[in-house]
Parts: structure tokens; C-alpha cells; sequence
């Protein structure tokens, strides 16, 4: 059945698959309901804030600590303690929603797994529906899998902390329609699986857990905590059950930190540094300034000024607030047919979780289950406790100009084509409904995608993006190594599979974005149309 309309002005316009009926129920749609109704306008105004924001931004206007919230920066507060399944956060690890990952992510030895709704997974109906039957399943234990191959994958005694991230303010879930337009899909995400899970996750000692992506403001995260009074008003569950932790992956909301977690107090789980988000944020943030022109992804690592400034900044403010700092992903992944490789790459996931743990991070991600053993070894040996929140620690004085420091670097031809390449193939993948992709040795999702793109996009548009041999970087340029790239997949793949996967979609949709006068903001909001 395609669609359905709902009494009350909501309208169902995906197909009902098996189970679907259950997680969309009259009782969870009128909760969702409710909330939408209510906080719409708001939601509508915080994004329409945010382009006015970045118009100043594109005028030459740099961000700095809020004036207005000094009082906030400079109070004597903390968090709201945390449950005790979050005192220790050491090694988490993310995924999309799926049966199997779900299942091997609450297996795989980590303390937290994360859910996750939003950069690791494709919007399709599919997905966003059976995601939550998937993660019903897994809180009631009833949860399993098996392979075409035939292997059964079921949940261990002990399994990770499961928390869910949502998608951000930003994005619409089209098969939801409330009074005529999309719901929100943050509201749908997060509305759903309180809804159907909260009190099971409760008499299970745990709790409902979240993770909150792309705040650019303590404003954006204010909605987040009205949201979550009302929830759990709703359910006659006490306030501040929930839990959230926010990711600092937006230029703005690095100068925010102290007030992100004012605003959630009650609520508070935390901050994360989403490092690759954030560095698409500070190349979106000041795509119109000439002197701002990032050098390639691969140079653009934790150890410069800007993002070292950032993560230390993150561990002060959280650790002064009594919050958990949770570092940010390594997204390397085992390279099994190279053993020389693989432990240059294990290495590098080392050397990056040392830097971790010796700056006060209580915790660490990780993309694939190969990488849980090392950051756990070495959580283990330089953090005995749960965390470090109260370890006395030497403060680094970090001001504006250290968060706004650009990257040095180059701008490579090998760079160039690497993200034309990425792009395309993660494209095709997420049109298939694949949000997780492992490409050339690390895992690849949305954030790591939108910095390519903007790369591209940055580099055509102002003087310094010239490669080393002189040549400018020019649309005809990029159009020309793009069906260069485009032809050297078909070669990789094989015209076979090329011939069932989208390719050709995800470089005419690459083409377009890094043309567009008018930066678009989310790749993938033009792209899911096509889904």
C-alpha cells in the first residue's frame, strides 16, 4: 500500500511493509504529532537563522564567544550526573541502522554503540522504518539476522550502550506529511524510538540515549530540551531521563559549548568532537572568503592549529561542567590483502587516539570493530578510571583566533580526483540505500562526502585553488577529470556493475553541485529526491 492518510492531517506516503504498521501506529503518530505541531515554527525560524547567519559570514563577518552569554561562560555550573551505562565511554563505535550492524555493533566489545540515523545511512523509507523495528528488536532481545550465506548473527549476554542519533534540524522526511508539508525528520527519528522504546529501555536499567548532530547554536539545542521535557511529560516519564550527547561539528557551535550544555543541563550526556563535519562546516562557513582555501582533505588532520584548538577547547568546557569529552572518529579500516599497509593504518588510529586520551577526552569513536581493540588498549593504559572529568589538568588558553586558524597545505591533482571519486561512488551508494561506505581503505559517510565536494566547489572559485604544476582549477577542469574518474570506476567495477548502480546519476549530481553559483548546503538534500 503506497499511502495512507491519517485522521488529523498527516499523510503516509511510503509503502507499508511488513512491520511498518506496528512502529506507525495511530498512538506513535499522534506523538509525533503533537510535537511537530507544536515546535514546527520554531525549528522554521532556527534554520532561517542560520542562513541569515551565513550571509554575514559570506560578508566577512568571522564568529567569536557571544557577548550576551558571557555570564553563562563565566558561571560556576554542572551537568546533571550520568547514568551509570555512561560513566565509562572509552570506545564507541557507530553505524547505520540496519539488522546485521546493529547486531555486531552491541557486539562488538565497545562501550557505546551508536545508532545512526543520519550520515551513516540512507534516508530511503525502507531504512528509516525497518531501522526502528531493528532497534525495537534489539531493546526487547528478540533481535537476529542471518545471511544469504547462511550465518546467524543473534545478540551476546553483554552487549555495548546503545544511543541513537537522529537526523539534524535540517533535513524533512518527505513519507511523512503533517498539514501538507514534510515532518521533520529529526522529530520523526527521535519521536519513533521514544516513543515505542523509552519505558523498555528504562526497565532495563538503561535509558532512551541520544545522539545530537549539526547544532550550529545553544538555541538549536534549546529546542532539543523543550523537545525533550515535552516527550517525556507525554509518557509520565521523568524529566531528565533522557540523555544527549551533542556534536560540536559546526564552526559555530565551537564558540557555543558552554552555553550547548547550559541549555541541556538536566539532559546533558556530553560533547563530541565530529571532526569531519566540522571540517566541512569551516570551509561552508567561509566559502566566500579568498584567503580561506583549505588544502587537501588528507592534509587537514587533528594535529593543526584550528582543530587541535578546537578538541582541547571541547575537553575544558566539558570537564568544567562535570560533561564526558568524547573524541572524534578514526575512519580507517583493516586492510586485509596488505599487511605492511594495514599496520601503517593501525598506526595512524594510534598515534590519533593517544593524542585523545594525553589532552583529557574520555572517550573515543571508531568506524569499524577492527579498531576497538587499539583504542581500547590504549584508553586502558593512559585512563585507569571511567573518565577523566576530574583529573586535574593544566588549561591551554584557547581564544577565537586559535579556532580560526587555517590549515596549511597544498592542493594536489591526486586530491582533486580523489574527491571527484569519492563523491560519485559514495553518491551512487547512498541512491541505493547504502550510507556506510568503505572506499580505499576508510570508511566514507555523508560528512566525509560534503568535504569533498565543498573542496571542489571552494577550490574552482578562488585564486589559490591551483594545482602544483600551475593550472587552475576550473569548472572545465573538474568536468574533465569527473568523466576521467566517472570511466575509471566503470573499469574498476566492471560494466556489469556499473550498469546496475547509479554512477551516472552520482556524477551528474556531483557535476551540478560543485557548479551551482549558490552553494548548496547538504549534498544530500538535492540527492534525495531521487530516493
Amino acid at each position: 500500500m503506497r499511502s495512507i492518510v491519517q485522521t488529523g492531517g498527516v499523510e503516509i506516503a511510503g509503502a507499508l511493509l511488513p512491520g511498518f504498521a506496528e512502529i506507525l501506529s495511530p498512538e506513535a503518530i499522534a506523538f509525533i504529532l503533537g510535537i511537530e505541531r507544536r515546535f514546527h515554527l520554531r525549528r522554521m525560524a532556527l534554520l532561517r537563522d542560520r542562513r541569515v547567519r551565513q550571509a554575514e559570514f559570506d560578508r566577512g563577518v568571522v564568529p567569536d564567544f557571544l557577548l550576551e552569554t558571557a555570564a553563562i561562560r563565566c558561571g560556576e555550573w554542572r551537568i546533571a550526573p550520568v547514568p551509570a551505562d555512561l560513566a565509562d565511554r572509552r570506545v564507541e563505535i557507530t553505524g547505520p541502522v540496519d539488522r546485521k550492524m546493529i547486531i555486531n555493533g552491541l557486539n562488538s566489545g565497545a562501550r557505546v554503540f551508536m545508532a545512526d540515523f543520519e550520515d551513516a545511512t540512507s534516508p530511503t523509507w525502507n531504512n528509516v522504518i525497518s531501522g526502528q523495528i531493528h532497534l525495537r528488536d534489539a531493546i526487547a532481545g528478540a533481535i537476529e539476522y542471518t545471511s544469504p550465506a547462511g550465518r546467524r548473527y543473534r545478540l551476546e549476554d553483554e552487549t555495548a550502550t546503545l544511543m541513537v542519533r537522529p537526523r539534524g534540524w535540517h533535513l524533512d522526511e518527505k513519507h511523512i506529511r503533517i498539514d501538507g508539508r514534510p515532518a521533520s525528520a529529526s522529530i520523526v527519528d527521535f519521536g519513533l524510538y521514544f516513543f515505542h522504546n523509552a519505558r523498555a529501555l528504562i526497565d532495563k536499567g538503561t535509558g532512551p540515549y541520544f545522539y545530537l548532530p549539526k547544532l550550529e547554536g545553544h538555541e538549536e539545542a534549546r529546542l532539543w530540551n523543550e523537545i525533550f521535557c515535552v516527550a517525556q511529560d507525554a509518557l509520565g516519564i521523568p524529566r531528565g531521563t533522557i540523555k544527549a550527547t551533542v556534536l560540536i561539528e559546526t564552526l559555530p557551535a565551537a564558540f557555543e559549548m558552554d552555553e550547548i550544555l547550559y541549555e541541556l543541563r538536566a539532559h546533558s550526556a556530553g560533547l563530541n568532537c565530529g571532526r569531519w563535519d566540522y571540517i566541512f562546516s569551516a570551509i561552508k562557513k567561509f566559502r566566500a572568503d579568498p584567503e580561506r582555501v583549505f588544502p587537501d582533505r588528507a592534509q587537514v588532520s587533528m594535529t593543526t592549529h584550528f582543530l587541535r584548538s578546537y578538541s582541547r577547547l571541547l575537553v575544558q568546557t566539558c570537564h568544567r561542567r562535570g560533561a564526558h569529552a568524547i573524541g572524534g572518529m578514526a575512519a580507517q579500516i583493516p586492510i586485509r590483502d596488505d599487511e605492511a599497509a594495514n599496520a601503517v593504518a593501525l598506526e595512524k588510529v594510534a598515534e590519533d587516539k593517544r593524542r585523545e586520551v594525553r589532552d583529557g577526552h574520555d572517550g573515543t569513536w571508531v568506524a569499524h570493530p577492527g579498531l576497538i581493540p587499539v583504542a581500547r588498549a590504549i584508553f586502558d593504559a593512559e585512563m585507569p578510571g571511567p573518565n577523566q572529568i576530574d583529573r586535574p589538568r593544566s588549561p591551554h588558553a584557547i581564544e577565537a583566533r586559535d579556532l580560526l586558524a587555517m590549515p596549511e597545505g597544498t592542493i594536489t591533482e591526486a586530491g582533486l580526483r580523489t574527491n571527484l571519486r569519492v563523491c560519485v561512488e559514495y553518491l551512487a551508494a547512498w541512491l541505493l540505500g547504502q550510507g556506510c561506505v568503505p572506499l580505499y581503505n576508510l570508511m566514507e559517510d555523508a560528512a566525509t562526502a560534503e568535504i569533498a565536494r565543498a573542496q571542489v566547489w571552494q577550490w574552482i572559485r578562488h585564486p589559490r585553488g591551483v594545482l602544483p604544476d600551475g593550472r587552475r582549477i576550473t569548472q572545465g577542469l573538474v568536468q574533465s577529470m569527473l568523466a576521467e574518474e566517472t570511466k575509471a570506476i566503470r573499469t574498476r567495477v566492471g560494466d556489469a556493475a556499473f550498469a546496475t548502480a547509479p554512477y551516472p546519476l552520482a556524477a551528474s549530481l556531483v557535476e551540478e553541485l560543485v557548479a551551482s553559483k549558490q552553494f548548496v548546503d547538504f549534498l544530500t538534500i538535492p540527492a534525495y529526491e531521487y530516493i
